[in-house]
């Protein structure tokens, strides 16, 4: 189906007479026009994988056009169907933060001090601010108490102080969207995000001492943490059952089973069991361990609270910059990390960061580009939802728009490269191999890509496909189908 000539002459003159946000909005109109009049019918081996993994072609969504706005889909299927992206809604979450913010954009965590300093020793309170960074993790927690050493602090007679006021995130359960707490994906934003509240535990084998020493990144105050567990014999296989943890004790990590010495060195991250008090413990652990030689390196607790008014900070830490941050999240996957970067969006804006004002922001940055149509269902910005909803068609609009915008390079470099990186490492695209750019998205009964393909003409596309359905991992062969088809311009 070929767009209407009036259709296609329109966009084609009237586009180098727009300027800016008029350019923008006219694209997307034409982008619009253009991906409706698409082709419904399936490439032949993509109905093949659908038809071996028995997934009906009603639980799908799927367009292919290339990156301009005006040209016409090499394919739409049920394009304009609004669809659960899963993580593929990243996407819009870090396009538009790119856009408001900017990829220079950092976090800064000021430090204060509220008492007086000798000889080594802090009279008073410490505070530390979060303000929403999204990477504050062991090593630079490390590097921040080391700057507090460096002010001549090893001791403190009276508290860490915790601020954690410029989020206003309801209070959550991990275990409430899929019964998996101790995943790391579960971990809830706070503004005082350190390490993704998460332990991260090295195994490694000694075979002098029979034994496999256990590194933890970080110290937990008040946490026993095992340090050895004994070697096991055998292939490596199944190896975190083999150890037989228990995690269920905040206080207590158990190992009762052993370690493969087949294993070799492997790392085991999960999410704490106690996810509101680690903060506090993280940074009394960090802090003890780093002024060990001190009689007294805390006098007081660590504790959450507010910084007083009056106070300046004596310093700031800057995470990496925002464009670094999004291809840790859009690379890897990182939700997080997204909501973080969601509700800086309205903190920035309004100084307090929530997820209804994010979202109305948001809202708000769609409808200036691409006016009402194909407006994304939003909840947290990470895709980590039952209640996100898009469109293939609304994925493809802001991927053409990126596109043509400055941000393109920061955006697609953000993307894992299948067959190469990130979530697509292990991807079997065929032709598309190293030369896709896709950001990928999965959930129970969720399977979603989306991104940017090479043909081999010299033709760069936007490629879009969802599966919803309670067989939607089944939908990878076929999406792997569409990524060789539409990279061999066939």
């Amino acid at each position: 189906m070929q767009l209407a000539p009036h259709t296609s002459a329109l966009c084609f003159f009237s586009l180098p007479l727009s300027r800016r946000w008029g350019a923008r909005l006219f694209a997307a109109l034409c982008g619009l026009l253009a991906l409706s009049a698409g082709a419904q019918n399936l490439p032949s081996s993509v109905e093949a994988a659908l038809a071996r993994a028995k997934l009906p072609t009603s639980a799908l969504s799927m367009l292919v056009v290339e990156t301009q706005g005006t040209a016409t889909p090499r394919l739409a299927f049920r394009a304009t169907q609004p669809m659960n992206p899963a993580s593929v809604m990243k996407l819009v979450t870090t396009y538009a933060a790119l856009d408001q913010l900017g990829p220079s954009f950092s976090w800064k965590t000021p430090v204060y001090v509220d008492g007086t300093i000798a000889g080594g020793v802090l009279s008073g309170n410490l505070y530390i601010k979060g303000l929403g960074d999204p990477k504050l993790v062991a090593e630079r927690l490390w590097l921040l108490l080391r700057r507090v050493q460096a002010l001549g602090i090893h001791s403190i007679r009276g508290d860490i102080v915790l601020d954690r006021s410029a989020f206003e995130v309801p209070p959550a359960n991990p275990a409430d969207f899929d019964g998996e707490p101790l995943r790391p994906y579960n971990a809830a934003p706070d503004a005082l995000l350190l390490n993704f509240k998460a332990v991260v535990m090295g195994f490694s084998p000694n075979a002098a001492a029979n034994n496999a020493s256990i590194a933890y990144d970080l110290p937990l105050a008040g946490v026993h943490m095992q340090a050895h567990v004994p070697l096991g014999t055998g292939e490596c296989g199944d190896w975190r059952t083999g150890l037989k943890a228990d995690f269920s004790d905040p206080l207590r990590l158990r190992f009762a089973g052993s370690y493969p010495s087949s294993c070799g060195e492997r790392m085991w991250p999960l999410a704490y069991a106690e996810p509101p008090a680690y903060a506090a413990r993280a940074l009394e652990g960090l802090w003890r361990s780093l002024n060990a030689g001190t009689a007294e390196a805390l006098s007081g607790s660590v504790r959450e609270g507010r910084v007083p008014a009056k106070l300046k900070p004596v310093f700031e830490v800057a995470s990496p910059s925002l464009a670094e941050v999004v291809r840790d999240i859009n690379k890897y996957s990182n939700n997080v990390m997204a909501q973080q970067v969601f509700l800086t969006l309205s903190l920035q804006a309004k100084g307090l960061g929530s997820f209804e004002a994010s979202r109305e922001l948001v809202r708000t940055w769609w409808r200036n580009n691409f006016g009402e149509a194909d407006m994304p269902v939003l909840d947290n910005g990470s895709g980590l939802s039952r209640n996100e909803r898009i469109s293939a068609q609304g994925l493809a609009r802001l991927l053409q728009l990126a596109w043509a915008s400055p941000l393109m390079p920061e955006l697609m470099a953000s993307l894992p490269i299948a067959g190469v990186d990130g979530t697509l490492k292990r991807s079997k695209a065929g032709a598309a191999a190293g030369a896709a750019h896709l950001k990928t998205g999965s959930l129970s009964n969720v399977a979603a890509i989306a991104g940017y393909v090479d043909g081999a003409s010299g033709k760069r596309y936007v490629l879009v496909a969802i599966a919803n359905h309670a067989n939607a991992t089944a939908a990878r062969p076929a999406f792997d189908a569409l990524l060789d088809w539409a990279a061999k311009d066939q």
